[in-house]
């Protein structure tokens, strides 16, 4: 079940500016309520508080959740099965990184914003050091 969950947060991936600031928004008003702090508290101390990351980038988190669960083994197998590992045809200093390989996608807008392309899209941006990091813990410090 939480797969299922942390898939359907990733599905916004790619919305726009405008339909992502309504959940700010949203996020931004409810926060102070379940904490409740005064209407004129900064919200990013709230949110901090209660462990919660701006839409954006909670997002992108879990996107790169599922792709570091995938990798390890630890996601249902039909996530697991679009995520590959791209191999250069030739040796190179670059080999031994973690790149994704990115599907050839049809449709431009909703294509990219498929699971199997956002997820090695965001991956492959990452800093060696977190890629190869074992445990959930080293993508928690992004």
């Amino acid at each position: 079940m939480t797969s299922r969950i942390d898939y359907t947060n990733s599905i916004l991936y790619g919305s726009t500016d405008y339909d992502l600031n309504k959940l700010q928004r949203l996020q931004n008003t409810a926060a102070p309520l379940i904490k409740g702090a005064k209407k004129n508290d900064h919200i990013m101390p709230i949110l901090e508080e209660l462990h919660w990351l701006p839409i954006r980038y909670r997002i992108q988190f879990k996107i790169l959740l599922l792709v570091h669960k995938c990798l390890h083994g630890l996601a249902p197998q039909y996530l697991i099965k679009p995520i590959k590992l791209r191999f250069p045809p030739r040796t190179r200093r670059s080999s031994n990184r973690l790149v994704l390989e990115k599907p050839i996608i049809n449709m431009f807008f909703y294509g990219q914003r498929a699971f199997s392309y956002a997820g090695p899209e965001l991956w492959n941006t990452l800093p060696e050091h977190i890629k190869n990091s074992k445990s959930v813990n080293g993508l928690k410090n992004i």
